[in-house]
């Protein structure tokens, strides 16, 4: 495991601990605010922790104070620069339909991502912010944290995931309200909805517990827990009759008898040496 050098990012802190990936938006002086760069490097950091074998779990977790303050506004400036060099409107609209899509796919990357992803939340988490943990697989938070749909605000309408994932996540109703008013959730409220799995009193406290979950993940079956992953994701978008058909045949190709063995011949307590 210590042989494994993760990549190193402009905007992106990655560092193994074990079988578990740290993953944290490094931009602190800017609220962890997302810049094309940031943008970019999420999606080929998810692509490179899906693909390597010794990663079976990852945190998502911002630098500093914040976890992070959705889209560096900066971005308009050299969106609105790039438009411009487009011959004509026809075209300028469909590089912005491509642009958009590309911001999409940077983040639908997290989700994709075969490892369980969980979030870790302090301070603001707004916008970009939003959309980001909504593509994650469990979301936890500190007190302090706050969180809202701020595209509202700012005279656009929320276009890289949150108006799509969201309502899977907590009521459609609630969603509109917190989409078209911009108000904030606290801590609380965001455990009470369901946005957030658990509120913790301190970051210190939130930080051990979830080491301690994904420690505890990363010690399972890795191909139970992908399998695991993709079943549920699979039927959020799909009906029961269509998951359960997919399920039995992803078991019947992908049961490992190895890990199953490994799994029911290990003594009470003792966590068995999977392979990766």
């Amino acid at each position: 495991m210590n042989t494994v050098k993760p990549p190193v990012f402009e905007t992106l802190a990655l560092r193994m601990e074990q079988h578990v990936a740290w993953v944290a938006l490094n931009r602190p002086d800017k609220a962890n605010a997302m810049n094309e760069a940031m943008w970019a490097e999420l999606q080929q950091c998810f692509e490179w922790l899906d693909a390597e074998p010794c990663v079976r779990v990852v945190v998502l977790c911002g630098e500093g104070k914040n976890f992070c303050a959705g889209i560096d506004l900066g971005m308009f400036a050299g969106l609105a620069d790039l438009m411009s060099q487009q011959p004509e409107l026809g075209r300028r609209i469909e590089w912005f339909r491509r642009h958009i899509k590309m911001l999409q796919g940077n983040l639908t990357a997290i989700e994709q991502c075969r490892k369980p992803v969980i979030a870790a939340i302090q301070g603001n988490c707004v916008g970009g912010g939003i959309d980001m943990i909504s593509t994650c697989d469990m979301r936890f938070c500190a007190q302090g944290a706050n969180f809202s749909i701020k595209e509202i605000d700012i005279g656009i309408v929320a276009d890289v995931g949150t108006l799509q994932r969201l309502p899977k996540l907590i009521s459609p109703g609630l969603v509109s309200e917190l989409a078209l008013s911009g108000r904030n959730v606290d801590a609380s409220e965001a455990e009470r909805i369901g946005l957030i799995n658990r509120a913790y009193n301190s970051y210190e406290e939130m930080v051990d517990a979830v080491s301690e979950l994904a420690q505890s993940i990363a010690r399972k079956s890795p191909l139970a827990v992908r399998g695991t992953k993709e079943m549920i994701r699979y039927s959020r978008d799909h009906s029961v009759e269509d998951a359960l058909n997919y399920v039995a045949t992803w078991n019947a190709g992908m049961l490992s008898q190895e890990d199953a063995m490994l799994a029911i011949s290990s003594a009470p307590g003792e966590s068995p040496d999977f392979k990766d």
